[in-house]
Formats: structure tokens, sequence, C-alpha cells
């Protein structure tokens, strides 16, 4: 038991930072994003026997997307709606740097409020699609196994994800197409 703990934790546990960031982008609630990761932590280490390969990473998101399923379903069979927090609006919005000013601070935060409002208008496909290539530096083949789908798909999808966030982008930024993401 100590052994196969430790495997997991060597194998897996590298990996949380990116589940929970996968978690909050589909959940777009951190304390949903938590619960989330907290479950799938369990599910792996439950199924951590049933792994086969070695990429980890995709099988761990893949159990967080199957999880956040899972509670989209639950709660729509609850008929449940969860209201935004009244924080997380403002969450994760500073940026560290080493001596930026206010103005650089200040254009920076509102350009990633920007990006999160264009990634919040797509439609979920996209978005995870998006936060798998772009954010987490996934492979199409990773990610055509995390989100279950033929490679051509996500190659596809990965296309016109980009369009609509381009497009919503420029709605939102007429005139700024250079500083499009």
């Amino acid at each position: 038991m100590r052994e196969r703990r430790a495997r997991f934790e060597a194998q897996v546990m590298p990996h949380l930072d990116a589940a929970y960031r996968f978690a909050r982008w589909l959940s777009r609630s951190p304390d949903d994003a938590d619960d989330l990761v907290q479950d799938a932590i369990l599910r792996a280490f439950r199924g951590f026997d049933t792994l086969r390969g070695s990429n980890v990473k995709a099988w761990l998101l893949t159990i967080v997307r199957n999880c956040h399923s899972t509670l989209l379903k639950r709660r729509q069979r609850d008929s449940l709606q969860p209201l935004p927090e009244e924080k997380e609006t403002q969450e994760g919005h500073s940026l560290v740097a080493e001596d930026p000013g206010p103005e650089s601070t200040a254009i920076l935060a509102d350009e990633r409020r920007s990006l999160q409002q264009v990634m919040q208008a797509l439609p979920a496909e996209y978005r995870e699609i998006l936060i798998l290539r772009e954010m987490e530096d996934m492979e199409y083949r990773e990610i055509a196994q995390v989100i279950g789908a033929p490679m051509g798909t996500v190659m596809s999808r990965l296309a016109r994800a980009r369009a609509a966030l381009k497009k919503h982008w420029l709605l939102l930024h007429p005139g700024k197409a250079h500083a499009a993401p």
C-alpha cells in the first residue's frame, strides 16, 4: 500500500496544478474547482492500478473532465444553478512582475479580465480545448485522449475555437486586431 501511494504521489501529484487550472476554467468557480480536483484525485487514486501508458497528465485531466461532466449532470438533475461568487470576478487578476508601473499593471489586468470575459463567452467545448492546448500545452493526441474524440475533431474544434476567440475579442476591442489573443 505504501509503495502504491508513493508511486501515485510521484506520478500524479506533479500534475495537481494543471488539474486545478483545468477544473477552474471548466467550473468557473474556485470552490467547485476545489471539489472537482478533490474528487478527481480520489478517483485517480482508486483507479491508479488501471492506469495504462505513460501519459499521467492526460489521464488525470480526463478524470477531471469526467468529474465536471458528472457534476453538471447532477446539477441539471437537481435543477441547481450556482450563483457566481462575489469575489469571483476579482480573483486571479493581479500579475506578478519585477517592477511594473501602475499603468502597465492596470493595462495587463484589464487585458486579463477581457480574456477571461471572452473565454467565458465561448461554448464549453471550445473553452476546454483552448485551455488544454494553449494553457496546458498539451499535444493534439493528448487532448484527443482527454476529451474522448478523434484527433481530427480536436484539430477542427481547436481551429473553430481560436476563430471564435478572435471574433469575441474583436467585438470587445474593436480596432485592436494586433492585440488579439
